[in-house]
Parts: C-alpha cells; structure tokens; sequence
C-alpha cells in the first residue's frame, strides 16, 4: 500500500500530510465539490452541520462509514465515496431539517441568490421538506439596534460560524450559544442586543454568516446588480485587502477575501464599514481661494495660475529655500514620490517631509544605524512560527485591529507574550508580563532587560561574534548600571523585567512588535537602537518568527517615506548630500537638484515664524489638529504668504489655506500602498472622482507642467515604471505583476520579492551594538514641578487620528467623544468623579475633556486621544521632539488637573 495515496470513487490520489478528507477533495475537485453549510475558509474545522459527510472504507471492498469530511483526517490507503446513494439522501434529510426552522422567504431575502442554505439546498436536491414547520425561532425579532451590526436570528442555522469567527478570527468571546436543542440560540454578550454588547463591529461574523442571519445595514452579502474591485484600506499600516461592492457606480458595501495574505477574510470596523464619507455632502468639490479673508470658488486653471504665480514670484525674490511640501501618507507611493520630484526638481529645495517625521521617522532613522535599512524585518505571517510575542509602546488591538487579533489569539492559545506600555490594553490581559512603566522610560526598561540577559550568560554568543559589532563596548556599559535605580525610574519590579528578559532570550524565536509609544519621544530613535540590540544579543535576526516590526501608523506611512518624501532622503532612501546620488538625481529629473538637506516639518513651523518659509503646499494633513503645540502651528500657518491644503473635507488647517484644491479619496484613484511590512499593493480604482475633484497625482502632475516640466500623465503603471528605475528595492515591481496579494520589498529585478530581511547579511554589513543610557525627557526636566502629572496620548479602535474620515460615518454613533482616563487615587484627590469636565492644563495652553475613572492608568499618569476637535487636545502637547529624527513627543506630556470651572456632570445647563 502507498502511504501517501487515498482513493476517491476507486482512484487514486496523492495526499498532503495533515490533510482533512474535505480539503483532499476540495484540492482534486475544487471547493464546491462537497457542500458544506459549517465549514468556512478562515475557520477551524468543526463539524456540526455533518452535510460534509462522506462515505469511507479502509480497505478496498470493506465496509463504509458515513464521516463529517470537514475535520477527519484523510487516511492512507482509505476509500472515500463522496457522493455515494446513502451520502445523498443523508445530506438532503439533514438540509429538509434544517429548512423546518428557517423562514421560506428567500426571494425577498437580501442574500437571495447568495446564500448558502439556499445553494446547498438546491445541490441536494430538496423539492420540498417532508417535516412540520418548527415554532421556535421564526418569531424572533430582528436587532437593529447597532449602527452596522443586523441579526434576524430566526435565519439562524445554528452552524456556529458566527461564534467560531468571533472567537477564532477576532478573539472577543462576543457570540455564544445559549440553551440545547431546539432551543438553541445565538447571544450577544448576556443576551444583549449588538449595541449594548462587546461587539467591537470587526464584521468578522456578518461575512461568516452562511445565511442573513447575522449581516450589516450594507447587506453585504447581497449580489444585486453588484460589481466588485480589490483595493487596499486607507486607514492603518496593516494594509488589509478589501472586495468593494459596487452599484451603479455607488458603493454598497465592502467585504475582506479570504485569499488576501495580509487579512484572510477579516478587517476591522474602519476598513468593513466606515467608507460613507467618500459620497459625504461635506466633500469639497471646487478649487477655493480665499480673497479678503473668505474663500471664492475657482476654476482649477485659475487656482493653478495663482498658485504657480506666487511661487514664482517667491523663488525669485527668496530663493526656493522659502518653499516646503508635506505630502501626505494617507496617499499611495506614486502620489508621494511625484510630490517629492515637485518640490525638488520644480521648486528647487528638499523641503519635503510627511507624516513619517511625527510617527515613525525614529523608527527608520534608529534602524538604519542598526541594521542599515529602516523597516520591518519580518511578515506578520511569522505570527504562526514565534515562541514568544514583545510589544512594546503599542496597543494593537485599537491601531492596528487585524494584526492585534493575530497577537492577541497567539497570547490567548499560550505563547508567551511580554506588553511594555504605561496602561493596562485588553492585550495585557492575555500577556504573560505587563511591565507597565512610566511614560517616557523605554530606555532605562530596555538597558534591564539587556542587563539581565547578558548577567545571565542568555546572549547568543555565535550570532553576536559572526554578524554584529560593537557588542563587547556595550555590553561593559550596560553591566556598569544600577538595576535598583532603573526599577525606580521605570516603576516596573526588577524582578519582573528580568523574568520577562529571559523569557525573551530563550525562545527559539522572538518577534517584537512596537509603535509610537516607542518614537513619540525624547529618546524614540534611541529606544529603537535598543530594541535591535535586543533583537540582535538573542539572534532573533533573519528567521522565522523573530525580528524587530514596527507598527506603521497610516496605511503609506512606509511608502511616503520610501518614495523619498523626507528632507534628508530622496527616492530609495538615497542621502540627498552625496555628490554620486546627487549627480543621479540630476541625470534621472533631467534638471539640478540640490544637495543640501532640507526643513523637517518641525523646522518648516520654525522657518515659517521667522520669516524664512514663504509657501507650503500640504497634502492630505490635518496639522492644526494632528501636529503637537497647536497654537504655535496655526501661527506658523498664518505667517505664511501662501498656504495649499489639498483636502476632501475642510479640516482645521485647510481653513487656514490660502488656496484648496478638491482632492480624490482612494477610493477615486491608483496607485499602490506599502504596509508595514513592506509589502506592495495595489490600490483600484473603485468609482470616479467625485465630480470637481481630482487626483493628488493628477493635481500634482498639471501643477508641474504650470509651472514648465513636463510629466506624463498620472497613472499607476506609468509612475511604477519610473519609480522602478531610481529606487533600487522596487526594481522588480510592475502594476500588471503585482496581482492580488502584492510583493515584499526589496523586489529583485528579476521579480522575486523578500518575505524576511538581514537572513545571511545585514545591509549595513554587520549588525551595530549601540549602548544608550537614559535619559529624563526635557519636558519632564522643565515642568514637572508646576506640572506633576503626566498625559500620553493614544488612539480608539472606532477612529483614526483626527477622525476627520470617520466622524463622518457610522463609527461616531460607537465612539463620540475623547475622554480624559484618570487613575481612582487622582480622581479622589481632585475631588473628580466619573463624567466631570476636567481642565488639563500645561505650560503651552489648557483644555476641557470628560473624565473617565479607570484603573488602566497608574497613579499620576493621564492618557487622552486626539479624535475630536471639540477638545483640540494638541492644545497642550509639548514643542518637545525626539532628540535625533525630530519627531514630537506626544506620549509625555507634563500638565496639572482639577475639576473644570465650566459644566460637570451633575450641573444643569
């Protein structure tokens, strides 16, 4: 007998090792081969429909048994008769009982024509059901209650998949099953309507609905007249792929394949259903200008002739220094890198810079140093093939939902996990150690951790002799410190960092994750050095499972940077002040670029206040809200000659514009976008510009022929084309290539892409050993005693930043407000209770903010978001920034709290 052939009908097949009988016969026959009404891609087998069924033998000629395919293994040698007579008429009673207890409504259903009751009914034959009508579940009531979420459970079929997707995909526990029998129903939470419930709206369960039991307010799941596009999200760095339903040229609804590597058939509640403010009534829709203090509508030549006038008039007069571009991340590469070719090869200066510089510019800078390229090292695939999970300055679950549902289900299925942040996330609850230090003090918690490996002789000796240098200078520093003067500055147990420390050592493979509350910080590219020396002391470089993988903020924020829109970088990363690179540049745009580096966005503010920064052209950034320090931005903003907001909605900084052009969302436009972990993919368009918009390439394209360089004509493929030439990781890439699932960089020309970097070489040659002491920050040094408390600032899963997208959608009826988290012991002291207005004030301004009592934050600390411009929380966050990228420190913000002056909870208005 040959141990690896199982027959189907009496002929021979060649099985995998692992193989389910459903999944050997779905490989040789296709999916639909065998129906299946419990069975989806994204889940674990399970087995409770049993319509899977099949007939097996062990031997030939031996006798059969009916078997669920869906979770039997298939056995060598076994004889599998998928659709014998018995299997038949099996299959058709089990369905006939199932439609006893399902309304016959299918003609008016939304999923008619898409339902799988429906189709597996019809493939087994059922004419009619030979069994009395049930009385249980068809009086049930539909839950309209949430501003997504649907159920009509008296569609239920009790298949469980809803639950399995809540648990296994999401891992909120959210969906049960409650009573036995025929008394079996689906529960939210205790038995609470969608709204009341601890449904986080992923739509995991609504796609995984074999029928319109469980479905969405977009009846997602409808095939009416629908056309469908795959595009990328244009929320975080996780890049999930996204099935845009279209209909007459509208959006209907959006769904997640489960054949995207990136997400397999998951996303959160931005990505699955917060797209309504594409088509929102507030989207701009004509050029304005503003004369005598008001904006005038525009043609779009008009704007771009006063546009192009001023800054020729500028360049002239002040010399193209008094210029700067901030592009956007929010937009795809090609966009970016055509900004960047503007502002240097057009204008004449590398003032460029983008969102990177105040998220993740010390996560490039600081891994550059290190490793000699500034990205993720590893796929978040790797989850599958780690031992232990580190994640420190992130939270995930509310930035990055999709990954933090990976990490999460890892943690909860027993790997071992280790959260470093100041609040207590719904991650630590699954972490094996939370080592929840003060803000501000990643350096001194990173130098323990170090500190007790090497004490402990857990080093990897071979990887640190043959791949890095620098080891044994800091390794002489760091056994130099004092752990008790560590434990008291961190406010973490040495005892606890040190088991934590070890954990991470002797793992076969350890993958670190982190996120701003790493970068956003007086020490972020220094924090950074230290987790690549961490990475590095324990060999967890170039395999699977390991590595060092930032969290990237917006969903370009590695592609803006790639494409050059930084000051000191252009295109691929080449420094702007090398004679070769520059002498490239100047062949490659045909015209002379400088070689000096240009303003940081930091330094633009600076400039614009003193006069030296004339224009700014921004893309697609809320700065007055986003930026820290919102007065001294809005009077940089103001001190300008001319301001260029290119925008879909007027923001808090396109009202300070001296001109707006009417962008495209991304849904209206190309291009492609890189996540975080360098992958490239493609962004389709899903449906034409709104009427009186354009795209930002397009815009950015017309502007450069305004102002006499010739470019081509903005499209996707031609952009790649020449990007592929002056970026050497994206030699390989072509649009038509890039298929569904996009490719890793570096893209060898060849078209091979890397999944995992630095597996035999570093870039930089051998990996460097930095040691770095701590350092207080000098927001904390100057203003502590005045101000004693501490606020880091976070985001909520329901928006995104300033939300300017998302408080335009459903999303705002979930989550309405920032509120100020508050320690119990703070609030008693201060006399605040739950609901009260506080005022929190810092040496830069003061704002007023609901309290919300909770025990995540430690004594002393305070965390806020920065979604809603009721409050303008950057009010009050420092002129601080990262002592070596510039990025500001938003997560240590010294202030003072006490009970608002203006309306509390229990005062009448």
């Amino acid at each position: 007998m040959n141990k690896n052939i199982a027959y189907i009908d009496n002929k021979p097949y060649e099985i995998n090792e692992g193989e389910t009988i459903l999944a050997f016969l779905k490989r040789n026959f296709g999916k639909d081969y065998v129906p299946t009404l419990c069975d989806a891609p994204n889940l674990d087998p399970f087995g409770s429909c049993r319509v899977c069924s099949v007939d097996v033998a062990l031997k030939e000629n031996g006798p059969v048994k009916s078997q669920a395919s869906c979770h039997t293994p298939v056995m060598a040698g076994s004889y599998i008769f998928p659709h014998s007579e018995r299997i038949q008429k099996l299959r058709k009673n089990i369905v006939e009982l199932v439609l006893t207890d399902h309304p016959l409504d299918c003609l008016t259903c939304e999923v008619n024509n898409n339902c799988e009751l429906q189709t597996v009914a019809a493939k087994v034959g059922v004419r009619g059901v030979r069994y009395p009508e049930g009385k249980n579940h068809l009086d049930r009531k539909k839950d309209l209650s949430h501003p997504y979420m649907t159920s009509d459970l008296s569609k239920c079929i009790n298949c469980y998949r809803c639950v399995r997707a809540c648990d296994e995909v999401q891992g909120e526990l959210v969906l049960n099953m409650m009573g036995r029998g025929f008394d079996s129903q689906i529960i939210k939470s205790n038995n609470d309507s969608f709204f009341d419930s601890d449904c986080v709206s992923c739509g995991a369960c609504a796609q995984a609905c074999p029928t319109s039991a469980i479905s969405d307010v977009f009846e997602s799941k409808s095939v009416a007249k629908v056309n469908k596009t795959r595009t990328i999200c244009t929320y975080c760095g996780v890049g999930c792929n996204l099935e845009v339903a279209t209909v007459n040229g509208k959006i209907k609804s959006i769904q997640a394949p489960y054949n995207a590597e990136v997400n397999k058939g998951h996303t959160c509640l931005k990505g699955r259903y917060a797209f309504k403010f594409y088509d929102h009534p507030d989207r701009l829709k004509t050029p304005l200008i503003k004369r005598n203090g008001k904006f005038e509508p525009a043609t779009w030549d008009e704007a771009y002739d006063f546009i192009a006038g001023n800054f020729k008039t500028i360049i002239s007069t002040n010399g193209p220094d008094a210029i700067g571009g901030i592009s956007s991340a929010r937009t795809p590469n090609e966009e970016n890198y055509l900004m960047q070719k503007f502002i240097r090869a057009v204008i004449g200066t590398n003032n460029i810079d983008c969102c990177a510089r105040v998220c993740h510019s010390p996560t490039a800078l600081g891994m550059q140093r290190t490793f000699g390229t500034g990205a993720a090292t590893n796929s978040i695939e790797d989850l599958d093939y780690t031992d232990c999970i580190f994640v420190i300055g992130a939270n995930p679950n509310a930035a990055h939902p999709v990954t933090g549902a990976k990490i999460r289900q890892k943690m909860m299925k027993g790997v071992v996990g280790i959260v470093a942040d100041p609040r207590k996330t719904d991650l630590t609850k699954y972490a094996t150690y939370h080592l929840q230090l003060r803000p501000g003090t990643n350096v001194a918690l990173l130098n323990m951790m170090l500190y007790y490996i090497i004490a402990a002789g857990a080093e990897d000796k071979e990887f640190i002799a043959s791949r890095c240098e620098g080891y044994e200078e800091m390794k002489a520093e760091i056994l130099k410190l004092n752990m008790d003067e560590h434990e008291k500055v961190t406010g973490v147990k040495k005892e606890l960092v040190r088991e934590a420390a070890l954990a991470y050592a002797k793992a076969d493979a350890a993958m670190e994750f982190h996120g701003l509350g790493v970068t956003e910080q007086y020490q972020g590219t220094f924090t950074v050095q230290l987790i690549a020396d961490l990475a590095m002391i324990t060999g967890n470089i170039g395999k699977k499972g390991a590595g060092v993988n930032p969290l990237r903020g917006q969903n370009n924020v590695q592609g803006a940077a790639d494409m050059g829109a930084q000051p000191h970088q252009g295109a691929g990363y080449l420094d702007v002040t090398n004679p070769e690179v520059n002498a490239r540049y100047n062949q490659f745009y045909g015209v002379n670029v400088p070689s000096h580096i240009g303003y940081k966005i930091p330094e633009m503010f600076e400039a614009a206040i003193d006069g030296k920064l004339k224009a700014l052209w921004i893309i697609g950034e809320d700065v007055v809200q986003t930026d820290p320090n919102t007065q001294k931005v809005m009077k940089a903003l103001t001190s300008l000659d001319m301001l260029v907001v290119s925008e879909i909605f007027m923001t808090e900084t396109a009202k300070l514009a001296t001109v707006i052009l009417p962008a495209s969302s991304f849904l209206e436009k190309e291009g492609t976008f890189t996540n975080g972990e360098r992958r490239i993919q493609k962004v389709q368009r899903v449906v034409q510009p709104i009427e009186g918009t354009k795209p930002d390439g397009q815009i950015i394209v017309e502007m450069m022929r305004k102002m006499g360089y010739e470019q081509c004509d903005y499209t996707a493929d031609n952009m790649l084309k020449e990007i592929s030439q002056i970026v050497p990781f994206f030699a390989g890439v072509k649009w038509d290539e890039l298929g569904d699932n996009g490719k890793q960089w570096p893209v060898l020309a060849d078209g091979r892409d890397t999944k995992i970097m630095h597996e035999k070489e570093f870039k930089r040659g051998k990996g460097k050993f930095y040691f770095i002491p701590f350092e207080e920050s000098k927001e904390i040094q100057k203003n502590s005693k005045e101000y004693p408390y501490i606020i880091t600032t976070n985001r909520e899963l329901e928006h995104y930043n300033c939300g300017t997208m998302t408080r335009r959608t459903g999303n705002v009826k979930i989550l309405t407000e920032d509120v100020l988290l508050i320690n119990p012991a703070d609030a008693q002291l201060k006399k605040i209770v739950d609901g009260d207005m506080v005022c929190v004030e810092s040496a830069r301004g003061k704002i007023d903010i609901k309290a919300k009592i909770s025990e995540d934050v430690k004594p002393g600390i305070l965390s806020s978001t920065f979604h809603f411009p009721e409050i303008m929380l950057n009010n009050i966050t420092s002129d601080e920034h990262d002592s070596e990228a510039l990025c500001p420190e938003y997560k240590v913000v010294a202030v003072n709290i006490r009970k608002s002056k203006g309306k509390f909870k229990n005062q009448k208005n």
